[in-house]
């Protein structure tokens, strides 16, 4: 049975039903839930999460994975890194979410529509917003940490922004030397180019992903990508 709509939109809605009707929460996520064709939200949440996107990502990652992550915008690319980053514990490793696009507000909200109360470092996920933040910086910063680790980037098209960066094609060969010589997961948030909303096929493909600057995706093990909450992963080369 399909959602739908994600799991987070599900609970706003929840939350706006719950101010309107002067109902208490519990009880407007249930009534969504039925009207899902759940007996109830936890029976929902629990079939949800076995089938999730993270979880599919989560099933097939191994160790040593550079993963490209692409959708459009309000797709959800995002949220979906935080929840995996968050999830390195499932793997028996450390999360980390290095950011470009957000602010430390930001993603505690973003954390917040996932109904996630992240753990206080050291045993949480590491959440580094500076505006530093480069493959340079990411594999300087992961090198004090003793850890497996899986390493979300976001994102891809702004890498190189800044004009002392390496060039985009530099940043990635260095962000695979590290997860191969480390055994690391590391994943690449990516924008879509919107031309594909008018290609009229249901997922995106390599030829779809915005490439402002040179970059051969083959330097990626692994493409995944997200669009109407459905996720297709396949091998990049």
């Amino acid at each position: 049975m399909r959602l739908s709509a994600p799991i987070y939109r599900l609970k706003q809605q929840a939350r706006i039903l719950a101010r309107r009707n002067a109902l208490p929460l519990h009880a407007a996520l249930d009534r969504l839930a039925v009207d899902e064709g759940f007996r109830s939200w936890s029976h929902l949440a629990t079939t949800a999460s076995a089938r999730s996107p993270a979880a599919v990502i989560l099933s097939r990652l191994e160790p040593g994975d550079l993963i490209l992550l692409g959708a459009r915008p309000g797709h959800g690319k995002t949220l979906l890194g935080l929840e995996l980053a968050s999830c390195a514990t499932q793997l028996g490793r450390k999360g980390f979410f290095f950011t470009l696009d957000y602010h430390a507000g930001e993603v505690a909200g973003l954390l917040s529509m996932l109904g996630i109360n992240p753990a206080p470092e050291p045993d949480g996920t590491v959440v580094d917003t500076s505006d530093e933040v480069s493959a340079d910086y990411i594999v300087s910063s992961l090198k004090r940490f003793e850890e497996r680790v899986i390493v979300v980037v976001d994102y891809l098209q702004i890498l190189d922004q800044k004009r002392t960066n390496p060039g985009l094609e530099d940043q990635i060969a260095s962000l695979r030397r590290y997860v191969k010589a480390e055994e690391a997961i590391c994943v690449v948030i990516a924008q879509i180019d919107r031309s594909f909303d008018l290609s009229g096929r249901p997922m995106p493909e390599m030829s779809d992903v915005r490439l402002p600057n040179p970059l051969d995706l083959s330097a990626f093990d692994k493409v995944c990508f997200l669009h109407n909450g459905r996720i297709q992963i396949d091998q990049a080369a």
